[in-house]
């Protein structure tokens, strides 16, 4: 891949960025067009906000076959993905807001973030390594200013076949209570299959958790429906981590026959939606069939108003599959629209929660000399 040098970003901006529309929004011609003829791999930037003094920047790649991702430092959020839809026409297929401060923001659901140092929840913000207690900032999702709330650094590249925004963080040892210095990469590769890579790799100097995922907001529709309860799903689990209330694993693994989590056949997100903990949605872990560590097809997310079909691969051995239980009509997003309860939803491939409280868990501590790395790809086609 060649570097992309910031001399040329001006004359790049105006002609590759395309402006970001609302789910809800129709489609306008200036979305469709990217759909419209091949172009070759490029990569844009523009300046997207400042918080706390730092500037914030937006990233705009786009691949050769009509497919476009926005992605900002803050947070390494992807802010939109725009595919065209089975007639040609492109559409936002992921929740966002139109400005950094929607990002910034109490209300932010984590819209489009990366998630560490350990994503998901660590049962009552403490853990024991090595024989040395550990108290965290809080349970869940890396802490009170994880790395969703980072500014992070960012190199821009661009191949032949694809474009790639390469986003790291220094994590210093102590931040939100984790042990250890830890230098943290997550890449974002559009391909010229409509594939997003994202490959997560980190080291550290002492031993500590380390759990990353991404908390993107799919709906596939493009603005054709505010709900996802039609999208139809499959995912390779035939195990669920039991959990209580507070959606912290027991330890336990559980069948998905004869539950509501019981995606091994094709079925849509809404057929059993009533049958989950008092009906409120689905948030919860699958235990993926894939424990290898190799690359293995593990969902496919299918929305036939658009016929947009999602294909999800992974390195990883869990699925947090969450269906925006908690969004609020009162939280404003892209194009002035209002978020809806299962708006979108997330497919937040990681290790189990709450690993260090269980050994029987796969392995999430990272010590000095090793190299973490994993990846999860999101394919795009229609039907």
């Amino acid at each position: 891949m060649k570097k992309i040098t910031h001399s040329v970003w001006a004359g790049f901006v105006f002609l590759l960025t395309v402006p970001l529309f609302a789910l809800s929004q129709p489609t306008n011609s200036k979305v469709a067009d990217v759909s419209a003829g091949k172009k070759k791999p490029s990569i844009s930037k523009e300046f997207f906000g400042e918080t706390a003094g730092q500037k914030v920047y937006q990233y705009t790649l786009n691949s050769s076959k009509g497919m476009l991702v926005k992605v900002i430092n803050y947070g390494g959020a992807i802010i939109d993905i725009i595919t065209p839809d089975r007639n040609g026409k492109g559409g936002s297929l992921v929740l966002g807001f139109d400005s950094l401060s929607g990002y910034t923001g109490k209300r932010n659901a984590l819209m489009g973030a990366i998630v560490g140092r350990v994503a998901n929840r660590i049962a009552n913000k403490t853990f024991t390594l090595d024989g040395k207690d550990y108290v965290l900032t809080s349970y869940i999702h890396g802490g009170v200013n994880g790395f969703d709330k980072k500014i992070w650094d960012t190199e821009e590249l661009t191949g032949k076949k694809d474009v790639e925004l390469r986003l790291t963080y220094f994590s210093k040892d102590g931040e939100e209570g984790y042990p250890g210095n830890l230098n943290a990469t997550v890449v974002y590769t559009l391909t010229n299959k409509n594939e997003l890579k994202i490959t997560y790799s980190a080291t550290t100097d002492k031993a500590t958790p380390l759990v990353l995922t991404n908390h993107t907001y799919f709906n596939l529709s493009g603005g054709t429906d505010n709900k996802v309860l039609n999208t139809e799903l499959s995912i390779a689990a035939d195990q669920y981590l039991e959990a209580d209330s507070d959606h912290i694993p027991t330890g336990t693994l559980l069948d998905v026959k004869g539950t509501p989590f019981d995606f091994t056949h094709t079925q849509t997100i809404e057929a059993k939606i009533a049958e989950t903990r008092g009906g409120n949605g689905y948030d919860m872990t699958f235990a993926l069939r894939n424990h290898t560590g190799k690359l293995a097809k593990i969902a496919t997310a299918y929305e036939p108003l658009s016929g947009r079909k999602m294909e999800v691969y992974t390195t990883e051995p869990g699925l947090v599959f969450y269906t925006s239980n908690h969004l609020s009509e009162r939280v404003i997003g892209r194009g002035g629209k209002p978020f809806s309860k299962h708006g979108g939803f997330c497919m937040e491939t990681q290790h189990y929660p709450d690993a260090p409280h269980h050994p029987n868990f796969p392995n999430t501590i990272l010590r000095p000399g090793e190299k973490f790395r994993s990846q999860t790809i999101y394919k795009f086609s229609v039907l």
